[in-house]
């Protein structure tokens, strides 16, 4: 067999037809690599016939003295399981680039190894466990497993299917949250490039990222439709009318506790009657702020999403929302009208990233917390694996530390996600 570059036509037919494609080995997610300091290339393995047996999209950087990483997004587009094939691919990559001065592969390929139960956090395995000790076997080097959000891609996610996505099936708790931000006037929106610069304020603070960055992401990915930009705002005189009505409501059933606790002063009464002392509390709290909303003239957006379209799936890049209006649940109302957006036309949402810690001390239990509220399947991936081509230049950086510097700096744009 021969390793040699694809046309952007031999790739695209190859990937596109893997269960293993994902929009990271894509021509648009090249070129959006491509404007953030990268080169890249098609790289595939023909057989004697002319038969493209394995593909993936590699992106190249250099580290120093003309020495170079190279990263496989998402991993290789192959059968893992057939081992002969992925000894000559292996092999044929290493050859290929020594010439080039790279100094070892990245890969993380979204291959699900088990299913967690986010109950007890145990785990289910599948027959692709066994990939780990086929990539052993040809000599790839096994990261460290993170837990967290060590890696440059989430190892576990939280995968919705749409098919079956309804209100009634989630969590109650998740339910009530986005039942209530309904009541606060809070609508959806499919917005234009210019709204990633109000993402933005909602996102800077997770990842030190810049806004050209997701205009970059936006620009590629759209020019094939493979990109939508949500934005929610509030609208002002619905949630006034809404808080008003709600006020009047509970006024009603607070004097009529009132007159009842003069001739029935049991606890049950009591309770009543304090539960509804706090949502009238609460509505007018709604009322003055509604009010004081509607004195301004600009648009109150406060929550926004970057949602990606791939074959049969969507996955939420990227959220945030304005934390000085958290009690509108804006994240759980977005979350919600996205997944009713794509059920129609897709069939799984891929909420993105969540931790392998399902235990109370999880720093990122609200995160998890979230997620979870949404019904989802929990997978944990294969992990992280480094090729090395050139073993003893790999093994000094390894061992001087400088190889954990180097992804310290996130040179790899990463999709991690955080409420």
């Amino acid at each position: 067999m021969n390793i040699r570059e694809l046309s952007l036509e031999e790739f695209k037919e190859f990937v596109e037809n893997s269960p293993l494609s994902t929009h990271y080995q894509t021509q648009s997610y090249a070129l959006l690599m491509g404007e953030n300091g990268y080169d890249y290339e098609f790289i595939g393995l023909e057989n004697e016939y002319g038969q493209i047996k394995a593909a993936s999209l590699i992106l190249l950087k250099t580290i120093k003295f003309r020495k170079k990483y190279a990263y496989a997004p998402k991993g290789f587009i192959l059968d893992y399981f057939n081992q002969e094939l992925l000894k000559e691919w292996t092999q044929k990559l290493i050859e290929y680039y020594k010439k080039k001065h790279v100094v070892f592969i990245k890969l993380n390929p979204e291959i699900a190894i088990s299913e967690i139960d986010p109950s007890n956090g145990v785990k289910t395995y599948n027959w692709n466990y066994d990939i780990l000790d086929i990539l052993n076997n040809a000599n790839y080097i096994k990261l460290k497993d993170n837990l967290y959000f060590e890696s440059q891609l989430p190892r576990f996610s939280a995968i919705v299917s749409l098919k079956n996505y309804s209100l009634k099936n989630i969590d109650k708790n998740t339910r009530n949250k986005i039942n209530r931000s309904k009541n606060k006037g809070l609508h959806i929106e499919i917005s234009e490039k210019s709204g990633i610069d109000i993402l933005y304020n909602f996102i800077k603070r997770k990842r030190n990222i810049n806004q050209f960055y997701y205009k970059d992401y936006y620009n590629v990915f759209h020019k094939e439709n493979k990109i939508d930009l949500f934005l929610v705002s509030i609208n002002k005189e619905e949630f006034l009318t809404n808080a008003r009505s709600l006020y009047e409501k509970e006024l009603e059933k607070n004097n009529y506790y009132n007159s009842l606790l003069e001739n029935e002063n049991t606890t049950k009464t009591i309770n009543k009657k304090m539960d509804s002392d706090r949502k009238l509390l609460d509505y007018l709290k709604d009322v003055e702020l509604a009010t004081e909303l509607n004195k301004k003239k600009d648009k109150i957006y406060i929550a926004g999403a970057l949602v990606i379209k791939h074959q049969n799936r969507i996955q939420i890049l990227i959220s945030g929302y304005d934390k000085k209006f958290k009690s509108f649940y804006s994240n759980y109302y977005l979350h919600h009208e996205i997944l009713e957006h794509y059920k129609k036309e897709f069939d799984y949402a891929d909420l993105n990233g969540i931790t392998g810690d399902f235990t109370k001390k999880n720093p990122y239990g609200g995160l998890n917390e979230f997620k979870l509220g949404f019904n989802p399947r929990i997978y944990e991936y294969i992990g992280e694996y480094d090729l090395p081509i050139m073993k003893t230049k790999y093994r000094k950086m390894r061992t001087k530390g400088e190889l954990a510097k180097l992804f310290n700096k996130t040179d790899i744009k990463t999709e991690k996600q955080s409420i």
